[in-house]
């Protein structure tokens, strides 16, 4: 993460919005001590003019009422109102939103000075850059859209990917066919109406290819489905949401589904005993969409969830997870003022996988269920019950593999269920019944011999790296083991395959210490923690 100063250079173009005032609103405004400080105007029929300085502080602007005819004139120098009673100032980011009678007529206007802000984007640029998908959350007026815009611009310019940007009321790139200099050279698609967002998104995809692409304020079912449907097609998403904290998103039904979505299953008493926990107990139901998640608490103070499948999943069970703290000082560094907290391997995922859903990447190069030093104790072999899923491809990958795991032909005999997401979807009668009984379920994308073979990896005890492969890793993680033990301070690791990252797991776990995994293939890799 740079820690290095940025010096910060603000555009809000506010002699443009001055302009469209009445003189005596605009001479108020001109002789407030910090005009620059301003955030909005408040201009009410029958009321005195307020200038909003900050959340807390209001000015009055002079002595005279609004009038309909202040009302007009300003109105009348703004841009179209669209569907959504907002309009702006071509080639600027001020939005001007309208309040209407019963009759349709403005009385009253909200003139929100809109700024874009170069280097705010450094306190998670390493986030951002990453290529993982980045869901911001914060209460109105916290900084998101500045945050959202100054993404754009550092994908567009500095790391020189095909950004578009879904900008739905023109605050993003502002008013006009000639997008705002803010957004660099990302390309920006304006939204006809609010409920065809969604359109947009899915057309932003499937006609102008980018790499990325920018949404500010997801919150409808359709446009939370349609974010799923560009993440699964290899696009970044950068996006905004209604809610201020994670916990808020998982308590909205509309939107869970940015973060994995909740459904609620029924354990086994086997396993529900195992858990120590009851039979019915809520359960993350796919991946997140967004893989981090960013909370803007305050204009400088941000909380960073780098893996969010494994925090919604210890949320789920209880288990809390402190976020990243990240501070910007006055002077444009970043200070942490709280390093992540993330739960063990074990409290989450491992042999108790999600009963339904795709498999949890997070932890797939997790250590296998063993403890201790000594000699590893093996596992009985997996019953497989395949439905849907091509046996001889199972049969084939077990033998290649070496996995302990064999197929069974009924429910009753099945450790789990392997299925396919077609299937998942139509939940036929073996799938209900596998529910009810508190059979795991796993889902494959595909019936594929790469997800086959996959899926066997991942929940399956398979060998370790070769030798000459484990002879090579094990001087760096044992120097690891010894500079925490003595320093008391996280190490990482160099990226490996994720054999390897099993085999270095299972050292730092005989070690005494704990580790994580982090990053994307090819660059993920393993962070070594005192316990």
């Amino acid at each position: 993460m740079p820690n290095s100063p940025l010096p910060r250079t603000t555009t809000d173009d506010l002699r443009l919005l001055l302009d469209i005032l009445p003189a005596r609103v605009r001479d108020a405004v001109e002789a407030l001590e910090a005009p620059e400080a301003l955030v909005e105007l408040v201009i009410d029929l029958g009321r005195l003019p307020e200038a909003r300085l900050s959340p807390s502080r209001v000015a009055v602007l002079g002595t005279e009422p609004i009038t309909t005819d202040d009302l007009t004139a300003i109105t009348t120098r703004a841009g179209a109102f669209g569907r959504d009673n907002r309009a702006g100032i071509e080639r600027t980011l001020h939005r001007i939103s309208a309040i209407r009678n019963r009759k349709g007529d403005v009385v009253g206007l909200t003139c929100r000075v809109g700024r874009a802000v170069i280097g705010t984007l450094e306190i998670v640029r390493d986030v951002v850059e990453s290529g993982a998908s980045v869901l911001l959350l914060g209460r109105p007026g916290v900084g998101k859209t500045t945050l959202l815009r100054e993404a754009a611009r550092v994908l567009a310019d500095d790391a020189g990917r095909r950004v578009v940007i879904v900008d739905t009321s023109n605050e993003i790139a502002g008013d006009g066919d000639v997008p705002h200099p803010g957004i660099g050279r990302a390309r920006r698609m304006q939204v006809p109406s609010p409920d065809a967002q969604h359109a947009v998104m899915i057309e932003a995809v499937e006609n102008h290819m980018p790499e990325v692409v920018v949404i500010d304020e997801i919150s409808t079912e359709a446009e939370a489905f349609a974010a799923r449907t560009i993440a699964e097609r290899g696009v970044q998403l950068i996006a905004t949401a209604h809610g201020n904290t994670l916990d808020n998103l998982l308590k909205n039904p509309t939107l869970a589904d940015l973060v994995g979505g909740i459904q609620t299953v029924i354990l086994s008493d086997e396993e529900a005993h195992r858990r120590r926990s009851q039979k019915t107990v809520p359960e993350r139901r796919a991946e997140p969409t967004f893989s981090a998640l960013i909370e803007i608490r305050e204009r400088s103070l941000l909380a960073v969830y780098r893996e969010v499948a494994p925090t919604v999943d210890a949320r789920l069970r209880g288990i809390d997870v402190q976020p990243e703290l990240r501070r910007r000082s006055g002077d444009g560094s970043t200070e942490v003022l709280q390093p992540a907290t993330e739960p063990s391997p074990r409290a989450t995922v491992g042999d108790d996988r999600r009963l339904t859903g795709a498999l949890d990447e997070a932890s797939e190069d997790e250590p296998p269920a063993w403890q201790g030093s000594g000699p590893r104790r093996r596992r009985r072999a997996q019953r497989i019950l395949p439905f849907a899923v091509d046996r001889r491809r199972l049969e084939r990958a077990i033998r290649v593999l070496g996995v302990r795991a064999r197929l069974v032909d009924s429910l009753e005999e099945a450790d789990l269920v392997l299925t396919i997401k077609a299937q998942d979807r139509r939940q036929p009668r073996r799938l209900r019944d596998a529910q009810r009984h508190g059979v795991p379920i796993v889902v494959l994308k595909s019936n594929t011999q790469a997800q086959v073979e996959s899926f066997l990896r991942r929940s399956l005890e398979v060998e370790g790296p070769a030798p000459e492969v484990a002879a090579r890793i094990t001087p760096e993680v044992q120097a690891a083991i010894d500079q925490v033990l003595d320093r008391g301070l996280p190490v990482p690791l160099k990226p490996q395959d994720r054999l390897a990252r099993r085999f270095q797991h299972q050292m730092i776990q005989e070690a005494g210490l704990t580790s994580t995994s982090r990053g994307q293939d090819p660059f993920r890799h393993i962070v070594v923690f005192p316990r």
